[in-house]
């Protein structure tokens, strides 16, 4: 828990070797907050970032649950529990709460997967101020947010894959043309032959070479637009 973040759902708190640093809200999977976006978490610490994880079932009662397989038919219901708008509101507060942690040294981004990827951008559009920089991967909930896509104007990295179940390519296309109109810093990635969830380390949604890309492609947008100062990274 994050006793000296001021958040009415539970959350984790995370600092980089240095002590300080600039600031992530990671937001969760459908499945809660699992080991795999725990994992996520420590590897953004490990770049040299304060990381935020807000617990975005915590009005639910905090559920985590099985990733894939016969835990997919549970994640979906909860999703449809979730208020959205509420949680929103959550996601506001906790950047607003990380950006005034002592902490926290420069500015503050969003990041999320999946369900978290669409509640990254929808905080990205009606935070204020705004997070500094938003990661996207496959947001789930982005086909229906598009009209919130000319109030995203902070820098913005989005991937995708080009065989995802839930998103098809078309509606991928779509999303990429309205995130990328009129705005001056978006960085759009579609993965070949990765489905939906692809870097979730599940067998049932992992794809390694999208994933491992992904990710390096990242590290590296991050580097360049939420620099860490040279030298308080973690080796």
């Amino acid at each position: 828990m994050a006793d000296d973040i001021a958040l009415e759902i539970p959350s984790d708190l995370l600092l980089p070797a240095s002590g300080s640093g600039p600031g992530i809200v990671l937001f969760q999977e459908i499945f809660g907050v699992t080991d795999y976006i725990r994992s996520r978490a420590q590897d953004l610490a490990d770049l040299g970032y304060v990381v935020l994880v807000p617990h975005l079932y915590g009005r639910l009662g905090d559920p985590v649950v099985e990733e894939g397989g016969a835990g997919l038919p549970r994640a979906m219901k909860l999703l449809e529990e979730v208020d959205w708008q509420l949680a929103v509101a959550d996601g506001v507060d906790a950047v607003a709460a990380l950006r005034a942690h002592p902490a926290v040294d420069g500015g503050v981004g969003v990041l999320g997967f999946c369900f978290g990827g669409g509640m990254a951008f929808n905080v990205a559009a009606v935070a204020d101020p705004k997070p500094d920089v938003l990661v996207s991967y496959y947001g789930s909930a982005l086909p229906n947010l598009l009209g919130l896509a000319p109030e995203v104007t902070v820098a913005s990295l989005h991937h995708f894959g080009d065989d995802d179940a839930y998103i098809p390519l078309e509606t991928v296309r779509d999303i990429e043309r309205a995130v990328t109109e009129g705005s001056d810093d978006v960085t759009f990635e579609v993965h070949p032959g990765a489905g939906h969830a692809f870097d979730n380390p599940s067998p049932m949604f992992h794809h390694a070479e999208a994933s491992a890309a992904a990710w390096e492609q990242t590290t590296q947008w991050l580097a360049e637009h939420l620099p860490v100062r040279e030298g308080v990274a973690a080796g």
